[in-house]
């Protein structure tokens, strides 16, 4: 009895086994590589961080090799992403609604940019771009939410930015591409 029983377990533990193997086709991970996920990736940079779309055309993946399906593809450079895994040069990003998905390293740059208040889009919301990191300071310009800008520099409470040729100051509790407290320095 204890013969069929062991033939059994050993019958489930294979078939689980094959049930966890990538798509035919990626035979780094076939082969048994580990998905890093610690607060240090493959590329020994941090994890998460924040970096942008190099290209307008970016495949998103449901994996990382392209023998995945796409999932999204994004249409506009310069969109900031989170890095939140990495393996060999595939990153695992997540963008500023939540979705996430598999991007070859090549299409990532470092450019640090970011999303002014993207969870308020929609709504009749206008954020003031300052002249100064104070809340009383003069308007430089009015964005809306959902703008992308470029991130000059942040102090951990401010972020001096670029929207469409105009430089100021936002709250970085308004942006999304830069972590609370985070300094970034151009």
């Amino acid at each position: 009895m204890s013969g069929p029983v062991s033939f059994r377990a050993a019958a489930v533990a294979a078939l689980l086994a094959l049930s966890l193997l990538p798509p035919a086709g990626d035979t780094a991970l076939a082969q048994g590589a580990v998905l890093q996920s610690a607060s240090q990736g493959a590329s020994g940079l941090p994890l998460p961080r924040f970096v942008s779309l190099k290209s307008g055309r970016v495949n998103s993946r449901i994996g990382p090799g392209v023998n995945y399906p796409v999932d999204w593809m994004y249409l506009k450079s310069g969109l900031p992403m989170e890095i939140i895994q990495e393996y060999d040069n595939w990153r695992r990003v997540r963008d500023s609604d939540g979705s996430e998905g598999w991007v070859n390293q090549s299409l990532l740059s470092g450019k640090r940019t970011a999303i002014a208040a993207p969870w308020q889009r929609g709504k009749d919301a206008t954020i003031d771009l300052l002249s100064e990191p104070r809340n009383d300071a003069g308007k430089v310009a009015v964005i809306e939410p959902g703008v992308v800008g470029i991130i000059k520099e942040c102090n951990g409470d401010w972020c001096r930015m670029t929207f469409a040729g105009h430089t100021g100051w936002l709250n970085q509790t308004l942006v999304w591409g830069a972590y609370p407290g985070e300094t970034i320095k151009d």
